[in-house]
């Protein structure tokens, strides 16, 4: 062992030489597994699988059970990545908007590829998450805890995390309880803020019988269409107040949904291909304030579109779309154009294109293809050029592109 690198309730964390090559070490506390026979068996079970995606520090190696104990062997975190409890403390901040939306996406994917393989992760809360401010991307730790579906260890959870079901002993964790948790995250990422948190709960001290009231009896959102008792106060819930009316209504509404009618009918809860799929168009609509700089969503649907900065209420010219058959990307300096839209891809993160201002007139923008496939162009009056990659398709209106996976338009 080097040196320890952090302790918690279960266990130690340490950098570790392991073959000459350094790692982390999480040895358990003597008596800290209900069930420690089941829980070994289940690392066992989930380093054989192996990870669902680089997202995870997944379990690696399993050592000997010895004087009552055991640990497991992971990848260390690179450095560079942040604790979430620091974001909401304003200690770190990301470098703009496209970064935290890019970690809420990463998030969800993560959790996408661990469901589809059959886990539920059963504990999801601020702990569980690193994250680069400045690109966004997300690294997951403490996967010791997660299962196959039916399966559990006793783990109680985090209060304000966890799904109203399990603070009342109703279920166990399973992929709907995840659900709820991972909604709480986002919530979290984007609004820096809690869902749950408003005048309610504005108490001098929370007790295991008001967390108990609060996030399982009678838990109320505090953005609640219907309900406003439990508003953020004023002067205190800052960050809610000033970032929630920033989001499209269509990410507000998949919060509400799980956060209102999610909370007792868990087959509402928004789920993973969802959220998803909107996080997809979030990052497709983000763009930064050409006076102010502050990151602003460009929701397509709108009429208008000004600059949500208070200070500055900048209003944006009508910006052309590039309309494929399931998404809409707004065209700006900057913009990145996915794999994801122009072929048959699930990846999220291999580029495609991007948006880049003409050399000679910056007034005069173009889409140049970063992909190894060969686009084709047709204008209105119907000229056709193929375009490999390197090469720039002029951004005007009535342009078709014929990519991969079918035709996008320029509007």
């Amino acid at each position: 062992m080097l040196e320890e690198l952090g302790r918690g309730g279960q266990g130690v964390v340490y950098r570790v030489d392991c073959n000459g090559e350094q790692k982390a070490l999480k040895w358990y506390k003597p008596s800290a597994l209900k069930i420690p026979d089941k829980f070994y068996e289940n690392l066992r079970s989930n380093i054989e699988a192996g990870s669902p995606t680089d997202a995870f520090l997944w379990p690696q190696y399993l050592t000997k059970q010895m004087r009552g104990s055991f640990g497991y062997v992971m990848r260390l975190r690179p450095s560079g990545y942040e604790n979430v409890a620091r974001f909401l403390k304003a200690k770190v901040r990301f470098s703009d908007e496209a970064a935290c939306v890019n970690a809420a996406l990463k998030m969800v994917n993560a959790f996408k590829e661990l469901h589809q393989k059959g886990y539920s992760y059963q504990d999801i809360n601020d702990g569980n998450f690193f994250i680069d401010p400045k690109t966004g991307d997300i690294l997951v730790c403490d996967n010791d805890n997660v299962a196959e579906y039916g399966a559990t260890f006793g783990i109680a959870g985090k209060p304000g995390y966890v799904a109203p079901e399990i603070v009342l002993g109703e279920n166990a964790p399973d992929i709907f309880t995840d659900r709820y948790s991972m909604a709480v995250m986002l919530f979290l990422l984007m609004i820096l803020a809690r869902p749950f948190e408003g005048k309610m709960t504005a108490v001098p001290c929370l007790t295991e019988k008001l967390e108990r009231k609060f996030f399982g009896e009678r838990p109320v959102f505090i953005f609640d269409p219907e309900n406003d008792e439990n508003r953020p106060v004023r002067g205190v819930h800052k960050n809610a107040e000033v970032l929630w009316p920033t989001y499209p209504k269509y990410i507000q509404d998949a919060f509400i949904q799980t956060f209102t009618v999610g909370l007792k009918n868990r087959d509402e809860r928004v789920t993973d291909n969802q959220w998803e799929a909107l996080l997809l168009r979030l990052r497709d609509e983000t763009l930064i304030c050409p006076q102010c700089d502050w990151g602003v969503f460009y929701n397509v649907d709108d009429i208008e579109h000004f600059c949500l900065n208070p200070k500055c209420g900048f209003k944006f010219p009508n910006l052309l779309i590039l309309k494929g058959a399931r998404y809409k990307l707004v065209i700006h300096p900057g913009a990145k154009l996915y794999a994801s839209r122009t072929k048959d891809s699930d990846g999220i993160d291999e580029l495609s294109g991007e948006v880049v201002k003409n050399k000679n007139n910056p007034s005069l923008w173009g889409i140049r293809n970063l992909s190894d496939s060969t686009w084709h162009e047709v204008t209105p009056d119907g000229k056709q050029k193929a375009v490999s990659k390197g090469g720039i398709i002029q951004a005007l209106r009535g342009i078709e592109i014929h990519f991969e996976n079918g035709i996008a338009v320029i509007e």
